[in-house]
């Protein structure tokens, strides 16, 4: 098991979709218009980094970012790579350390005490939610799988609506009517879950 690993296997699949992401950002696009749309893509990468940082800080008590992610920095930096690569590993190594069988474990967001397998997860939600937006934001194919999706709908139901008031996330979206030419596939769980996280699921730079 590699110190990116961190043996959660829906938080692993969304870190490596946040890594992937980021990678495929081009050189000319940190400033690109992202679905969060007071950020561009410099500031969307930085506070997914903080949210990382900052759910491993509690776990373990060491320093959590030098930045407020909720007003992240408009610069990537010198190594965006390697800043990511920094969040993940030790994101990843604080879940590694967790007991499975412990009752609850802290977390960075209310209700702050959450099971193992809730805390891992709704830590997945944060990577893999930006990571869409990353995505689409630089012309990449999303990375929201049914597979990914669906363990991440089921934790954003139990926690999204009282992070909503804070700005965390915009106001779900209504379902498509079916039948609507612009509505998204029956059983798209990956539409789904951004919908309920107040992202619509066809957005493109131009919208």
């Amino acid at each position: 098991m590699g110190d990116d690993i961190s043996g959660w296997d829906v938080l692993d699949a969304a870190h490596e979709a946040l890594r992937k992401a980021v990678s495929g950002i081009p050189a000319g696009g940190w400033d690109l218009p992202t679905p969060c749309s007071e950020w561009s893509v410099t500031k969307v990468f930085k506070h997914a980094v903080g949210d990382q940082l900052g759910f491993a800080a509690t776990l373990t008590g060491e320093g959590g970012p030098a930045f407020n992610p909720f007003d992240p920095p408009a610069e990537p930096g010198a190594d965006p790579s390697a800043e990511l690569e920094d969040a993940l590993t030790r994101a990843a190594r604080a879940w590694a350390a967790v007991d499975r069988d412990a009752a609850e474990v802290p977390t960075p967001v209310p209700p702050n005490r959450m099971s193992p397998w809730m805390g891992s997860t709704a830590c997945a939600l944060d990577a893999a939610v930006h990571a869409w937006d990353l995505a689409v934001a630089t012309g990449q194919p999303s990375p929201l799988t049914p597979e990914l999706a669906g363990p991440l709908l089921e934790v954003a139901r139990q926690i999204v609506d009282p992070l909503r008031p804070w700005g965390a996330y915009a106001e779900a979206l209504p379902d498509v009517p079916s039948g609507d030419p612009t509505g998204d596939p029956t059983g798209d769980t990956a539409a789904a879950l951004l919908r309920y996280l107040g992202r619509d699921p066809h957005w493109t730079p131009a919208a």
